[in-house]
């Protein structure tokens, strides 16, 4: 039986309900994911997602870095910095051009609440847009 080296007291990322999860970690590798008993939000449960779903933390074709694509069409690591700029002033150059309502932003159920409204405050103040819409609507 495998023991853990530590615990990481976490949020489960799959949707915004904002459920506790111990990750058991051994040799750097999620063996393990537990639900908290210690909050009002999940009491300890998990549903299939968060109790099994962690297996693409280790993916090897995961992303790390940010990928930006040269004149030809190959990707290139690139610096974070160097990718929000170029993204910020793509942004501001499509909004300076075509208005505010020509960007949409899409949230995410894996983002917490907080992050999505961050997402919506940044498409109402920064860009100037109500254009939000999210994938967890009723």
């Amino acid at each position: 039986m495998l023991t853990a080296d530590h615990i990481v007291h976490t949020t489960c990322p799959y949707c915004g309900v904002g459920c506790q999860v111990d990750l058991h970690v051994k040799d750097g590798l999620i063996f393990r994911v537990d639900g908290r008993f210690d909050n009002d939000v999940n009491h300890g449960n998990l549903c299939v997602k968060g109790r099994f779903g962690y297996d693409f933390v280790h993916a090897p074709d995961r992303l790390t870095r940010p990928l930006l694509r040269d004149r030809e069409g190959a990707f290139n690591c690139a610096s974070w910095d160097e990718a929000l700029d170029l993204v910020a002033g793509r942004l501001g150059h499509i909004r300076d051009q075509y208005g505010p309502d020509s960007i949409a932003v899409l949230t995410s159920a894996k983002c917490t609440n907080e992050e999505n409204y961050l997402l919506q405050k940044f498409a109402r103040a920064v860009i100037g847009t109500n254009n939000v819409d999210h994938c967890a609507r009723l």
